[in-house]
């Protein structure tokens, strides 16, 4: 029968169906008061105490987090900061817990919930440092509008990991999946499943609004300072449907729908948490969040070293587990078409590479008339401003600049009277369910130098319908010897957008850059010693490259990651491996994910990254420093002044630090 939408409300039970999905993430208008767009500064911002951290996860399935967030969890998780991850599907998919070279089990969705369970808390023992069996404090958490979840929580020492599971269903009646639906329809409930074994006794029912309020009571009970999601807005990808079915992507774009409605919803309630707050006189969260790609992962060139990809896989074990363990669980003892060497010899190699929706979410700096540095980010989706009380001093609170809702990176421009220009994206219209999905482009301008700012300004999306603007990136831009500046963005069609600023301040038109290679986010502009403007980024056979706008026809190696500019020169680290590589070759600094290079007179050029235990690390003058106190960096960015070269990062716990090598 042909599926129309129901005009009551409707309870999805979970049953196997057909595939379908939404691509692309808003926050819904709830029937209260919703959250809108508030752009507005000037509201007090949380102030962020010394060593108070926690780490708060959001997947669609088990495993989600384990394929896509990793290393960057287990680097928290090993310096010790607490984890709370939210499981919003029960996993149960169809039932079939398959075991290689075995016969297909009869489906029994309770019985591969929980094994999939059991295999997360075996994989977060691991995690923790103690043995794969170690049992768990299971219970029942009372949730907003009564619903019940399953906690799992388990101690070492200090270091604690609570589990939530929601068990929402992964399917529905109606050949449509449960998730996606519940997104696009408001009318629409969904019963919760319930899992072999579980603590809970009964079924719950969700609907729209029931699901954002329950993510936003769960941020507003734990408190997070770092929160990981999914891909709210993956890529625009086409190809036959045979293929999208083999690789369990939605129709047009290159991800699970689970994935793109359950970051959705995560998103709503972000949006919801902060809104809640100012509404009820609370300062503004103070929270840094980071996208993770998804899917997406299997379609362009490998970006994790073999040290770091070994690590990221040998989490995957314990939670695959095997059929012969006897972990005490009778449903099974994980989910056991993924354990062994089955992530590394996976064809579709999600486990590969880590990718962050918007890369580059580090602090911008800037140096003041008066020689203290100036540090801009995002905090509870709201930029902010934080000073030193004095030049290299200790750093003070955040000073709340506006904008909101933003996404984590922004992007600046220094002009020449020392004025700094801001630009980020903005979830400009925020409703699912059929309504308003917009994203911009916007700009904040200083009005003198270490002054106060000018209001927001639109400067629009290079795209022209709503579901395109949603694919865009970060924003980057310079400033160049002419007085203009040179705004760039990918965009839905892979390529690359760009819009100058006139030295008088007037914007010209968005226009694409010549080229039809593909290319990914995190791209990275310079400027040379002749004044000429450099833009490199990532494509699928080699990095792309264009002077003051023209494409350059030189054959440029491929790189397996975001690539870095100072100078007009090019750094990049081939696919798969830790080596950091410039124009004379071998730039030593080894390790993995995103660099940041910077060029001065006085110092030449610089370079930031991390090492394979995610710590700061930095290449000047031939040798190379590591910063090894303080954990692993969550973001860190690069200053050239007077002072030398200054790093500075932001902690899990949100505050900023300094470090002068």
């Amino acid at each position: 029968m042909q599926h129309t939408t129901p005009r009551r409300r409707t309870v999805l039970a979970g049953a196997l169906a057909g595939a379908s999905a939404v691509a692309g993430c808003s926050v819904p208008e709830p029937r209260r008061a919703g959250p809108t767009a508030d752009p507005a500064p000037g509201k007090p911002v949380a102030p962020t105490p010394p060593h108070r951290a926690l780490l708060m996860q959001f997947a669609a399935h088990p495993d989600d987090d384990l394929y896509f967030m990793n290393p960057d969890s287990q680097r928290l998780i090993d310096a010790g900061v607490p984890l709370v991850s939210v499981y919003v599907t029960a996993g149960e998919h169809n039932g079939r817990n398959r075991i290689a070279g075995m016969p297909a089990a009869r489906p029994d969705r309770a019985a591969y919930s929980a094994a999939r369970h059991q295999g997360l808390r075996q994989s977060y023992a691991v995690a923790l440092g103690l043995p794969v069996f170690t049992p768990w404090r299971r219970g029942v958490l009372t949730l907003p509008g009564g619903r019940r979840a399953e906690i799992d929580t388990l101690t070492h020492g200090t270091r604690r990991i609570e589990l939530v599971f929601l068990n929402l269903p992964m399917h529905a009646p109606r050949r449509y999946m449960a998730l996606p639906a519940l997104w696009k329809d408001r009318s629409l409930e969904v019963r919760t499943h319930l899992s072999a074994d579980s603590p809970l006794t009964r079924p719950d029912t969700y609907d729209y609004d029931g699901l954002v309020e329950v993510l936003a009571g769960l941020l507003a009970r734990y408190r997070p300072t770092v929160v990981h999601t999914l891909d709210p807005d993956p890529d625009i990808q086409h190809g036959t449907d045979a293929a999208r079915r083999n690789d369990a992507e939605q129709p047009g774009y290159e991800d699970h729908g689970d994935h793109t409605a359950v970051a959705c919803f995560t998103w709503a309630a972000l949006c919801r948490r902060v809104a809640d707050a100012v509404r009820d006189g609370e300062p503004v969260p103070a929270f840094t969040t980071t996208a993770f790609r998804g899917y997406y992962n299997r379609h362009w060139p490998k970006n994790l070293p073999p040290g770091v990809l070994k690590e990221k896989a040998a989490r995957l074990v314990p939670y695959g587990g095997n059929p012969s363990w006897r972990c005490g669980n009778p449903s099974g003892c994980g989910d056991y078409g993924v354990g062994g060497t089955r992530p590394l010899t996976n064809r579709k190699g999600w486990v590969r590479s880590t990718h962050h929706r918007w890369p580059g979410a580090r602090p911008v700096l800037a140096e003041e008339p008066d020689g203290r540095l100036t540090a801009y980010g995002v905090l509870g989706l709201r930029a902010v401003r934080r000073r030193e009380t004095a030049p290299g001093g200790a750093w003070g609170e955040p000073e709340d600049l506006g904008g909101g809702p933003l996404a984590p990176a922004l992007g600046s421009a220094v002009l020449d009277d020392g004025r700094t220009l801001l630009f980020g994206v903005r979830f400009a219209a925020l409703d699912g369910h059929g309504g308003a999905n917009r994203r911009e482009v916007v700009l904040l301008e200083q009005r003198s130098p270490g002054g106060p700012f000018l209001a927001w300004r639109g400067l629009g999306n290079p795209e022209h319908t709503s579901d395109r603007g949603r694919r865009i990136g970060s924003p980057v831009a310079v400033a160049t010897p002419d007085g203009r500046v040179h705004l760039f963005v990918r965009n839905a069609d892979k390529h690359v957008s760009t819009r100058v600023r006139a030295a008088d301040g007037t914007w010209g038109p968005w226009r694409t850059l010549p080229g039809d290679a593909e290319v990914q986010d995190g791209l990275a502009v310079s400027v040379d010693g002749a004044g000429r403007t450099h833009l490199y980024a990532a494509g699928r056979e080699s990095v792309r490259h264009w002077v003051d706008g023209t494409e350059r026809t030189e054959r440029l190696p491929l790189s397996g990651s975001t690539v870095a500019s100072a100078n007009g020169a090019l750094y990049h680290r081939p696919p798969a491996s830790g080596k950091l590589l410039g124009p004379r070759g071998d730039a030593g600094l080894d390790g993995y994910g995103g660099v940041v290079a910077a060029h001065s007179a006085a110092l030449g050029t610089v370079l930031l990254g991390t090492d394979p235990r995610g710590r700061a690390t930095v290449r000047a003058g031939g040798r190379r420093r590591t910063r090894t106190s303080g954990g692993p960096v969550v973001s860190a960015a690069l200053h050239l002044g007077a002072r030398g070269a200054t790093v500075v990062g932001a902690g899990a716990d949100g505050r900023l630090w300094s470090w002068r090598p």
